[in-house]
């Protein structure tokens, strides 16, 4: 416990130590040379490695139970969405997430969502969310190899994620690389139907919707549109109709 509380105060103090330039930036991704190599070599491992995985695993699993496989996986994360809701100040919402994991956990081992039919809302939060809750922003988006599309300030906030997840708990390697293989797989299985709508350049269209998604996590959906807003700056600009 000591040694791991130790990472986390680490982990801030390097935090604090970044340079500004870091989080203050009006260029979001001045690294994207780089992080399109990253990209094209996860772009490999996925075409020739994980995705005929996922399209096996698909093909063979009903859809039931690839559903419940999926709740399971969404089930291990409720503690972690249940400390960040605390650490952001929302009680409310950290109880009931607390007592998603208990609910659903005791009454089918997190593969049926028994607590949303009871009223417990699903709520999705983590220590990169909490870092954006309490300040810091969204920083120089960036591409890790294996884990795809990020930001300085997420990144920093995954291995405070791993810490918290329940597979800790668990006495063998081989059992906790095993349980995370699944829970790719299954993610992955997951993104095949929705590939079919990506055109264009992929890189792009990834890295845009990563942060705008982010941005709408960390202010919980209460974010500005400013697109009718310049919908009606062009509208007022433009001359009178005859």
């Amino acid at each position: 416990m000591l040694r791991r509380s130790a990472k986390v105060i680490a982990l801030f103090l390097i935090v604090g130590s970044f340079s500004s330039n870091l989080w203050a930036s009006d260029n979001i991704d001045p690294w994207e040379k780089a992080n399109r190599k990253i990209y094209a070599f996860n772009k490999a491992a996925d075409t020739y490695v994980l995705k005929p995985i996922a399209k096996g695993y698909r093909a063979i699993t009903p859809q039931i139970v690839d559903n419940g496989i999926t709740r399971f996986f969404d089930n291990l994360k409720e503690p972690l969405v249940s400390l960040n809701n605390g650490l952001q100040g929302k009680g409310k919402q950290a109880a009931s997430d607390m007592g998603r994991f208990i609910v659903n956990t005791v009454t089918s081992v997190g593969f049926a969502d028994v607590a949303q039919k009871i009223g417990l809302v699903k709520h999705e939060e983590d220590f990169g969310q909490t870092f954006g809750v309490w300040g810091a922003k969204s920083g120089i988006y960036v591409m890790l190899p294996f884990f795809g599309p990020s930001s300085i300030r997420d990144a920093l906030g995954k291995p405070l994620d791993a810490v918290v997840h329940p597979s800790n708990l668990l006495d063998s390697n081989q059992a906790k690389v095993g349980l995370y293989a699944v829970e790719v797989i299954d993610g992955r299985a997951d993104l095949i139907p929705v590939e079919k709508i990506i055109e264009g350049d992929e890189y792009v269209l990834l890295r845009d919707v990563y942060l705008q998604r982010r941005e709408f996590l960390v202010h919980d959906g209460q974010v500005k549109d400013t697109f009718m807003e310049d919908f009606g700056d062009d509208d007022n600009s433009a001359p009178a109709a005859p």
